[in-house]
Parts: C-alpha cells; sequence; structure tokens
C-alpha cells in the first residue's frame, strides 16, 4: 500500500482532458458547454458516480441524494464528480428476475468505466443484484473503486408483531391460504412491511452480500449496516466521496485489495450471518472476475467451522435496524477474530485489524458469541451425489431439522407454469413426505435463475398444517425466505444434468450432515433415460437474452458470462 503519490498527468482521465489536439479541444469545449468554467474540472481528479437510483427500484429511492453527498465531498476534497446512470435492478418489480440483468449491469458498469474520463468511482447500489454486479465492473475495469451501500429499511410492525420483508410476506401468504387470517388482513399488511425506503430489513441477499464486501475491505468499515433513512447514512456517503479522491492519489485499486484471504474472510461473515443462498454464486463470480481461487467445497469448508452467529429472520428472530444498533458488522466481525486473517487490506487503506480497533457488540442476543450460536443448522451445506455431481446448496439453518435427513417419492414439475397449474390441485398425489422437483428453472432453463426454489406447500397440505417440504430445484430461493429447499443443481436440468431424468414416484434421499443428494434408481435405467432425453429449444432467440443463454455459466461457476470471467484485462481505449 506504500505507493508514490501519483501527479495529475498520470491519471487516465487527462488522456481526454489534456491534450492539446483538435480532440482535447472538444472534450474541454463539450464539458463547458454543460455549464462548468474550465477551472472547475481542469487538472482535478475525475470521479464517477455509478448511480443505480430508478423510479421502480423503492430499496434505491434514496441514492439520488446520497449521489449528491457523494459531489459535495468530491468538489470539497478537489476533485471533479460524474454522475452516470445504470440499470436499475430492483428486485421484485424486475421480471422475469434481476439474476437474468446482473451481468448486464457488470457489463455497463464495466464500461461505463473504461469509455468515459474516470479516475476513480464510487458505486451506489444494494439490492441483492446491484452489489455483485457493479463489482464484477469495477473488479474488471480495475480503478480505484468504493462500493457505497444502499442501507436496509426501518423494522417492520403489524399488531405487536415484527415484521421482515421477504420472510413474512412468504409467512403471511401461507396463512392466508391455508385460512388462519382474512383478505383484509393480507391487505393490511401491505402498508406495515416496507415502511422506509431501503434494502430487506432481513439478513436476505441485500444485507448479505454489502455485509461480505464490508468485510472483504470494499465499503468504508461498517458501512454496510448503517439503515438507509439514517443520517449517518448520509455521512457515509459523503465518506466515500472524499475517500475515494485519496484512493486515486494512491492509486488503490481492486487488484490491489482483493486477495483469496479476503474472500475466505467474506465468506466467514457470510456462514456467520446466516447469509442468503444467493452469496455462494456472486461470491464465486466475484472472485472469477478477480483471478482468485474460490470453489463451493471452500464455502462448505467454511460454513463447517462458522456458526450462525446473527439472531436476523429468517434464521433469527431481529431485523437488520436491530443489528446496527447491537453495533453492526464490526461486532460481528469481533467475535470472528480468531478465524480472521486480519492483515487483509481495505478502501480505508488500513488492516482489518486497525478497521475493527474500538468495535464492540450492545446486544449479545442479536450478535451472538461462538459458543451461543443462534442454531445449530450451518448458514450452508454444498450437497454432491448422482442428482447434483457438480453441486447444489442448502441453508440448513432455515431448514425444519426433521427433513435434514429424509427420503422421499418425487413429485415432478416440468417447469414454473406447471407448477403453478397443478400445485394447489387437490388431485395432486402427494403427502408431507413427498419430495417437490422443479426443472427448467436455471440459468439457461428459466432463462435467468429465477427466485422459484421456494416451491409453495400444497394448499391441502397446508390446510393439514404442513409448513415445509423438501424442495428440488435448479432455481435459487429469496435470501428471506425459508425452508428445506435444495437450490442450485448443477449441471441444470436444461443442459442434460441428472435432474432433467427424475421421474414421478422416483425415490430420493437427502442427507445434509453426508452432504449427499441421491436419486435411487439403477444406474442402468437412468443411461437409458438419458439415451432418450433431448434439449429443450432455447426459451428466445434474441437480443440480450439469447446472448445470455449462449454465455452464462452454471451456477457453481457464478452463472457470469465465459467471455468475462479472469484472462486478460481490456487495454485503454483509443482517443481519436
Amino acid at each position: 500500500m506504500n505507493k508514490q503519490r501519483r501527479t495529475i498527468e498520470e491519471l487516465r482521465s487527462q488522456r481526454w482532458y489534456n491534450s492539446q489536439d483538435m480532440r482535447g479541444f472538444a472534450h474541454r469545449q463539450r464539458t463547458q458547454q454543460m455549464g462548468l468554467r474550465r477551472e472547475e474540472f481542469m487538472g482535478k481528479p475525475v470521479v464517477g458516480i455509478i448511480n443505480t437510483w430508478s423510479d421502480l427500484s423503492p430499496c434505491h429511492a434514496h441514492l439520488r441524494d446520497r449521489a449528491d453527498a457523494v459531489k459535495r465531498a468530491v468538489w470539497a476534497a478537489g476533485g471533479y464528480p460524474v454522475e452516470l446512470p445504470a440499470l436499475s435492478l430492483g428486485e421484485v418489480l424486475v421480471k422475469p428476475t434481476t439474476m437474468l440483468y446482473r451481468n448486464f449491469l457488470a457489463m455497463e458498469a464495466e464500461e461505463l468505466l473504461r469509455s468515459h474520463p474516470i479516475d476513480g468511482v464510487v458505486l451506489l447500489g444494494g439490492c441483492d443484484k446491484t452489489t455483485p454486479a457493479l463489482l464484477m465492473g469495477a473488479i474488471s475495469m480495475n480503478i480505484p473503486a468504493i462500493f457505497c451501500p444502499a442501507g436496509p429499511m426501518l423494522n417492520g410492525k403489524w399488531k405487536g408483531q415484527t415484521l421482515g420483508a421477504g420472510t413474512h410476506t412468504r409467512k403471511y401468504w401461507d396463512e392466508l391460504r391455508s385460512g388462519n387470517i382474512s383478505q383484509d388482513d393480507w391487505v393490511d399488511l401491505e402498508s406495515r412491511m416496507t415502511r422506509s425506503n431501503g434494502t430487506c430489513n432481513t439478513m436476505g441477499t441485500a444485507s448479505t452480500m454489502t455485509s461480505i464486501v464490508d468485510t472483504m475491505g470494499l465499503t468504508l468499515p461498517g458501512a454496510s449496516s448503517i439503515p438507509a433513512s439514517d443520517a449517518a447514512h448520509i455521512r457515509m456517503a459523503s465518506s466515500c466521496g472524499s475517500r475515494v479522491i485519496e484512493m486515486i492519489w494512491e492509486d488503490l485499486k481492486p487488484s490491489d485489495i482483493l486477495t483469496r484471504a479476503n474472500f475466505l474472510n467474506g465468506a466467514k461473515c457470510y456462514m456467520a450471518l446466516g447469509g442468503s443462498t444467493n452469496a455462494a454464486i456472486h461470491l464465486i463470480a466475484l472472485a472469477r472476475r478477480a483471478n482468485v481461487k474460490l470453489t463451493l467445497d471452500d464455502l462448505d469448508a467454511v460454513a463447517r467451522e462458522i456458526p450462525v452467529l446473527t439472531n436476523i429472520f429468517p434464521s433469527g428472530q431481529y431485523l437488520m435496524e436491530d443489528f446496527y444498533y447491537a453495533g453492526g458488522l464490526p461486532a460481528l466481525l469481533t467475535q470472528l477474530v480468531d478465524h480472521l486473517d486480519l492483515t487483509t487490506k481495505s478502501v480505508s487503506g488500513r488492516t482489518l485489524k486497525e478497521d475493527l480497533e474500538g468495535a464492540e457488540c450492545y446486544n449479545n442476543d442479536v450478535i451472538r458469541s461462538l459458543d451461543n450460536p443462534v442454531c445449530e443448522g450451518a448458514a450452508l451445506a454444498v450437497l454432491r451425489g448422482n442428482l447434483a455431481p457438480r453441486g447444489a446448496v442448502i441453508k440448513p439453518s432455515s431448514a425444519d431439522p426433521k427433513l435434514v435427513k429424509h427420503r422421499g417419492r418425487a413429485i415432478v414439475f416440468e417447469n414454473h407454469a406447471d407448477m403453478v397449474a397443478r400445485i394447489d390441485n387437490p388431485e395432486l398425489d402427494v403427502n408431507a413426505d413427498s419430495v417437490l422437483v422443479l426443472r427448467q428453472a436455471g440459468p439457461r432453463g428459466a432463462p435467468g435463475m429465477p427466485e422459484w426454489g421456494a416451491l409453495p406447500i400444497p394448499k391441502k397440505l397446508l390446510a393439514q398444517g404442513v409448513r415445509d417440504m423438501v424442495r428440488l430445484s435448479d432455481a435459487r430461493m429469496s435470501g428471506t425466505h425459508y425452508g428445506t429447499c435444495v437450490l442450485h443443481i448443477a449441471p441444470e436440468s436444461a443442459v442434460g444434468g441428472p435432474l432433467a431424468l427424475v421421474r414421478d414416484g422416483d425415490e430420493i434421499e437427502l442427507d445434509v450432515a453426508a452432504r449427499r443428494l441421491e436419486l435411487l434408481v439403477d444406474a442402468k435405467e437412468l443411461d437409458a433415460r438419458r439415451q432418450n432425453w433431448r434439449a429443450p429449444s432455447p426459451r428466445i432467440d434474441r437480443g440480450y437474452t439469447a446472448l445470455f443463454q449462449e454465455h452464462v455459466t452454471q451456477a457453481d461457476m457464478g452463472c457470469d458470462f465465459d467471455i468475462l470471467q479472469g484472462g486478460q484485462r481490456q487495454g485503454e481505449p483509443e482517443i481519436f
């Protein structure tokens, strides 16, 4: 980190602004066309602010204001701030799934930075896919970058009950379907659960990912825990603007920060959080962008080592606002110091050990110690077997303990539409011991690997009091949801993975402790089925989705595009 401070002439923006040819004239001319005086931008580092604000992204509704806070700090620190709008991936409203567009945003972020005179960047995001997407792009571009997380929303309340976004949507939907709450209750709940801007207040994918990248050193220390509506969040955004100027002069880039140790620290935080299964995909994608080796087996090994210490829905009983008041991420990491590499560096310019100085826990029920974990189940288990030769994942901490070792008959749904059409049919031959199987829900098959993995419990079983079943798919599951759901089965059914061969009535055995997922069908029979299998035609054959289906990798490789992972970095653009 002891680099000599750069001079203005060494910054990439000066290729645009400081050349004395006709092109340089045009760049200066057009900047003045926007009302800036020459002295306001000449001889200053240019800071890009990539903003994923949108009127259809409630999680990011406040990011216009945060961009203004970043700008004022950049001006004060002697820089020239420029705001660049980017694709906004607001979970819930984007269809068919934001995962289809994560790689789109990653490409956009990278190319926005490459094609413009940007010396460093503040990345504004936080809703599920925006965190990995923005950082995937920034890692590949490899200029000074700092992530400014959107922050979680405030706690929800209804009739004296604490409500978490997503987690309780699923819970009360099942209660409505089973007749335990009224339609009026359901309508009333709409306005009670999500009562401020910001990301989900449970330990869903949003807070899981922002906490992980905070631990990895890509945010200001503890930034991920600050609620979106807190004044401290505005001050944090301003601090990002000040700090990125220093990072530009220091030439502190993602490649100077991200090592395997940083990723393993992030994985340990992930497990202590009881985080979303989606993080397994995103972490591997980020690592492959950084040319760092990280596999599902690495994550499984960490999960065996680190128990769930964060008592937050869906694995616990509190919400992100409570986590912040309990000391937030720095307090959690103090519980893990014997398991972390404290020499890793961050965007602060300091080591993790230095960043954690003074951190303490103020509520040891919200943030537990290693000798008092939240639950017996780990945050992640990686399963293998003849049904998932390249792996599948499950979240034991949110599963029914009675189901983590289970054997049952398969009820197969060919695709999501088939599942919706038949799941509540009274004639469906299903009982509480059945194993629900959904295919054509993976990266290529859906396409885009939607969050269909928490298959609904059949209505007739809900009426009998059943609230969890073993469910298998090549889909993902919302990080706010819960249940005994086996996800990310690889290879997926659409490319001929064994999931494509399952038939109604087949016996399936799940053994989480043994990390096994087996289809109990004779190998010769499976070979015969494989011979008769035919690959489905691509769902869509034009535009970005066709590109996605052609280049997306499987879940165990991060679902990134094969043409973007690893390899040589692209050079600077020609200016002519």
